[in-house]
């Protein structure tokens, strides 16, 4: 077995050879250069650096470009509260306007040029940005932050101001924020309330309010990263930054599109190192809302399954709703990690459990059965013709009185448990109100999660607005739905993070000697033939079946003895794309009479069909086996992805693939066949013998250093069939088509 992780993509596939070299200088990150050990083999790099955002969320000094307290004109409030927000982080604020002596009763300069010292943040609230960029860069300024609108989200011309905004940028030491941003930065954050907090990042303001609001309900944000279009600063750079801050127990983020799928997953990496979850809202599920939302901020969202399969090697939580994204923001925040995965669902109503029991059960948690003298022990307290052995019915009345506590405990107490549900699907006083209380009380002596789901759709009840939301340990919820999911997510992470291996620690820095073998055979913008393809995969040590290129009759047959019959005929030529279609394969032939036979029948149709032919594959005939599909193709924005699903003719009717995004090693390999839905046909069906399950991630893994290593030079791969022969016989690749970039 491979047995390791691998590289990731560049879109120049003779950078990395002359960084090797030293014809090149070493990349640069953020101003930062990376040295050769922090490049993978295309010259990338491997580790994210974190951006110095201190100065940005607590400034020394504030200037405000364009300032007005002229009463009815829009930058008024604007101006009124960045004056408010920088007494509260206590920095000095300098308005800026041409025409007025003060603003707000502080002194104007008239220009960037005349301010009177050093400025960590610039606010630029004129139309046209780019002149007061060019001149905060001159005034050494460290951040800016645009406002207007009309850039790369209304199309070609505003791309191209939006393009010329960020090399000014580039040009500079200055970082911006923008254009196309909003005030969301400047929020004012409860200073009153206790413990991990979660940090945000929107493209669209508006968005970010939901969580924003979970103040209100007792739950701290300490950040808020409003991106607008990322002309510089991007989601990537405020999710390498928030990881590393010791008060932010959760990221929350609501992205549009992404600016670079290789600085997302390097940011998701240093936040899967460090333990820190991120759920995100991610639009561009279907074809309208990615249209919609590359109107909005010009991002380009990339193709969801890829980023959706990016998300989850990397640990990044996707949730759909913006109350899935508050509520289980709030939870990984806050709570604990779990002492087991085991969830004990209790309530006063059998309906009750049971239906939560099934839409957990459902969504993939567990629920195991509690033992029988853990059950013995629920029945002092609970009548023996209710079920206790989980979920939990109490029948309602224990809850009233001393009994209530009891049962909770002695759920906790449950090594297996490490999770309680408790749903109270509306409100009951007392009872529901002596519930609440002994949850609460329960909670601030045991390290183990307790959730509550308070189905009232008042909200105004003593029991939710004061008992539940009132404690720091427990989690409320207001649905099932969210509820579920926010567990879910709670415990998917901790196993995530407590497995989790840096694919880039392990990524080459070299290229294998399979790499000048195979560059030889490249040819720029063209398909291979079938039998170079092969070659191709040869050089990769990837098994193909025993096979002689032919030009004549004669030596078909004689090829035929060579390889053994039965024999497989086919096409070869550079632009045969579909040879079963256009009849250009013959499959079981067993005589050199056939053999000769099929020979002309091939290049009478390749004749006719005006097909340039490099000759006639004879093929050895592999006959038993589960055929698969491995394939590689370039996405926008994260370059190569690995494709692996069931091969033939049912890839093309039944569409069953998994995705991945590489670097990653034989976890994910081994992931991806786990989530095919044909996946028990690997394991035998109907008296078929186990396939060789080690055999396809090999091949898997070498696929995929063949897509790092070519680089962009390999634009298009597809192994199919790759037949996957029983248990120790390996894998074949019958055939392969491949494109050249």
């Amino acid at each position: 077995m491979l047995g390791s992780t691998y590289g990731t993509f560049t879109p120049d596939p003779r950078r990395a050879r002359a960084v090797a070299c030293g014809s090149l200088p070493a990349a640069t990150v953020h101003g930062r250069t990376a040295t050769p050990g922090d490049l993978d083999v295309s010259g990338r790099p491997l580790y994210a650096d974190v951006p110095d955002l201190d100065r940005f969320f607590r400034p020394e000094s504030v200037a405000v470009i364009g300032a007005s307290d002229a009463e009815g004109r829009p930058h008024t409030g604007i101006t009124r509260r960045l004056v408010a927000w920088a007494e509260r982080v206590g920095a000095r604020l300098h308005p800026v306007h041409p025409s007025r002596p003060a603003v707000f009763g502080i002194p104007c300069a008239r220009s960037v040029a005349e301010l009177p010292g050093p400025v960590d943040v610039a606010v630029v609230l004129v139309r046209d940005p780019l002149p007061v960029v060019e001149e905060l860069a001159e005034a050494k300024a460290r951040f800016a932050v645009v406002f207007a609108s009309g850039f790369a989200e209304t199309g070609a011309a505003g791309a191209a101001a939006q393009d010329r905004l960020a090399a000014a940028v580039g040009r500079s030491g200055l970082r911006l924020l923008g254009p196309n941003t909003n005030l969301n930065a400047f929020e004012e954050f409860r200073e009153d309330l206790r413990g991990p907090a979660i940090a945000l990042i929107t493209q669209s303001g508006h968005q970010g309010r939901p969580v924003f609001t979970l103040q209100e309900l007792g739950i701290r944000l300490s950040h808020w990263a409003p991106t607008g279009n990322e002309a510089d600063l991007e989601t990537a750079d405020f999710l390498s930054y928030f990881a590393e801050q010791p008060d932010v127990g959760a990221i929350a983020a609501y992205v549009e599109g992404l600016k670079d799928g290789r600085a997302f997953l390097l940011a998701a990496d240093r936040a899967a190192r460090r333990g820190v979850p991120v759920v995100a809202v991610k639009v561009g599920r279907t074809e309208t809302g990615a249209r919609t939302a590359a109107s909005h901020t010009g991002k380009l969202t990339g193709a969801d399954t890829v980023v959706d399969a990016a998300m989850r090697q990397f640990g990044v939580i996707r949730v759909d709703g913006l109350d899935e994204l508050q509520d289980t923001a709030a939870l990984l925040a806050r709570a604990r990690p779990p002492r087991a995965d085991g969830v004990a669902v209790y309530s006063i109503s059998g309906g009750t459990g049971a239906h939560f029991a099934d839409l957990a059960t459902a969504a993939g948690l567990r629920l195991p059965t509690l033992p029988e003298t853990r059950q013995t022990e629920l029945h002092q307290w609970i009548p023996h013709d209710l079920n206790v052995s989980n979920p939990i019915d109490n029948g309602g009345h224990p809850v009233g009185d001393w009994r209530g506590r009891k049962i909770i405990d002695a759920i906790l107490a449950d090594p297996a448990i490490g999770v309680l549900i408790c749903p109270i699907t509306g409100p009951f006083p007392p009872m529901s109100d002596k519930l609440a209380e002994d949850l609460v009380a329960a909670a601030e002596t045991t390290d183990k999660l307790i959730c509550v789901v308070w189905g009232s759709p008042v909200g105004t009840e003593e029991a939710y607005r004061t008992t539940l939301l009132g404690s720091s340990r427990v989690a409320t919820f207001r649905t099932f739905a969210n509820c579920v999911t926010a567990v879910r997510a709670y415990v998917d992470h901790h196993h995530f993070t407590a497995a989790y291996r840096s694919p880039f620690d392990e990524a080459p820095r070299t290229a294998s000697p399979s790499y000048r073998k195979a560059e030889a055979l490249m040819r720029p913008g063209r398909q291979l033939s079938e039998h170079a393809a092969k070659q191709l995969l040869r050089a990769y040590g990837i098994r193909v079946p025993r096979e002689q290129l032919v030009t004549s009759a004669a030596a078909a047959v004689r090829a035929a003895g060579q390889v053994g019959y039965p024999v497989v005929m086919k096409a070869s030529g550079a632009r045969i794309a579909h040879k079963t279609e256009l009849g250009l394969v013959r499959i079981g032939l067993t005589s050199a009479s056939q053999v000769r036979d099929a020979y002309r029948d091939l290049t009478d149709i390749a004749r006719y069909e005006d097909i340039d032919l490099d000759g006639v594959l004879v093929c050895q005939m592999v006959e038993r086996g589960v055929e698969m599909v491995v394939g590689v193709s370039q996405d926008p924005l994260f370059g190569p992805t690995v494709t692996v699903g069931l091969g033939g003719v049912l890839v093309e009717v039944l569409h069953d693939t998994s995705v991945r995004v590489p670097p990653f090693g034989e976890d994910q390999a081994r992931a991806m066949l786990d989530e095919l839905r044909g996946r028990a046909l690997l394991d035998g069906v109907r008296g078929a013998p186990p396939s060789d399950l080690d055999a396809l991630v090999e091949v898997v893994l070498r696929v995929q250093r063949m897509a790092l290593e070519l680089e962009g030079r390999l634009a298009e791969l597809d192994i199919n069939p790759l037949m996957v022969l029983g248990r120790g016989q390996g894998a074949v690749a019958l055939d392969a088509l491949v494109r050249c970039g």
